[in-house]
């Protein structure tokens, strides 16, 4: 697909993009402006994918050539326990329940140890909301993973997490951050936004923090000096103008403080969650439709992720010709997606990834967490 666009003559293309009834988006994105809400809800509904997945190719070649990013990182996900029951989860289990679980630091440091033997530069913790835990489990898983491997950037916990440190600190907001820092947390994920409008929180997450206080704790993350990625799960009940809402409220955020690394669209799969009687996981259609809207919304987002985990290798590999310049990493021991249902596998190697974006056309590229440091695999297909 890739090699298709490549080569297709852009007075073609450009036809192409107008028979969709996409030409007045097209010239904002030629011109580089940003798209308005309506733009965005039009690229959602537009029954030709092919034409909004040329646009975010533009638009992705544009900012990163013919380079893909991959990394070698591993999950750790120390408790399934949690406080909440959000009928989208099929992760979360109470205490008492034969499923639960709770690693010690201990045991989150032998997880790290574990991959001594290979160049993993990255730890991806975030789990439940433990009833009882205190303050300082979190600091100490954070210091296990370190204590493991002094060199590895601890990407962890997501704003849910955080908003529960601050709550049950004790302390100010100013010295939560500072004990994270010190304790050797380099960077959050983007997880638990699931989908920012207030009619999705009170269906599905009620319980959990909503929108708006997801917002103000990414905020106050980002002016305390830490990246972070953003996430949207969609494909359960949430309408098209509100995965733009969700959109655009990122993008507002990121103009505003600049600490987004990335956008992640998240495929929500439905097995073993209270939305089971929806029936159906999101097809591949409805997950290029995501990646490439975001692609487009998303203009002072820096990298758009393809999360082969919930995608599935396939649809990532497809997903970089629609957008996406980043399909992640070797992952290894993931259990979210996993008692979800997905049919993914629970890693993949190095070579695994490099093949995937290879195959695609791109040049595959090794980077670390925050994207400062990068390795290109093959310089001769950079250069082509």
């Amino acid at each position: 697909m890739s090699f298709a666009y490549e080569h297709l003559d852009p007075e073609l293309a450009d036809r192409l993009i107008a028979r969709a009834g996409l030409d007045q988006i097209r010239a904002k994105v030629d011109a580089g402006e940003r798209l308005a809400f309506d733009d965005g809800l039009r690229l959602y509904q537009c029954p030709d994918l092919a034409a909004v997945g040329l646009l975010a190719h533009r638009v992705r070649t544009r900012r990163h050539g013919r380079k893909a990013y991959f990394n070698v990182n591993q999950h750790v996900n120390y408790t399934n326990i949690c406080i909440y029951s959000c009928k989208f989860c099929a992760f979360a289990a109470k205490e008492g329940e034969e499923r639960a679980y709770l690693m010690t630091p201990r045991i989150v440091e032998e997880k790290v140890r574990e991959h001594l033997h290979e160049p993993v530069d990255e730890v991806h913790m975030v789990a439940g909301i433990h009833p009882t835990m205190p303050y300082e489990y979190y600091l100490d898983v954070v210091r296990a993973a370190k204590r493991a491997r002094p060199d590895i950037h601890v990407k962890a916990f997501t704003m849910v997490e955080i908003d529960h440190m601050l709550k049950v600190s004790g302390k100010s907001e100013d010295e939560v951050f500072a004990d994270l820092r010190a304790a050797g947390l380099g960077s959050c994920p983007g997880g638990g936004a699931e989908v920012l409008t207030d009619r999705v929180h009170k269906a599905v997450f009620r319980e959990k923090i909503g929108p708006q206080q997801w917002l103000d704790t990414a905020r106050k993350v980002q002016r305390h000096g830490f990246q972070m990625n953003a996430t949207m799960l969609y494909g359960h009940i949430e309408r098209d103008a509100e995965r733009v809402e969700h959109l655009v409220k990122l993008r507002d955020l990121q103009d505003e403080c600049g600490g987004f690394m990335a956008y992640i669209p998240l495929a929500f799969w439905p097995y073993h969650t209270d939305l089971e009687h929806y029936g159906h996981v999101t097809t591949g259609w409805t997950d290029l439709r995501n990646i490439a809207v975001g692609r487009l919304m998303l203009d002072n987002f820096p990298t758009v992720k393809a999360y082969w985990i919930m995608l599935t290798p396939a649809s990532a590999q497809v997903a970089l010709a629609f957008g996406a310049n980043d399909i992640d990493g070797t992952v290894t021991e993931e259990k979210i997606t996993h008692d979800a249902g997905t049919d993914a596998p629970m890693r993949l190697t190095q070579d695994e990834l490099i093949h995937l974006i290879r195959e695609a056309g791109f040049v595959p590229v090794r980077r670390n967490t925050t994207y400062d440091r990068e390795t290109v695999v093959d310089s001769a297909l950079a250069q082509a």
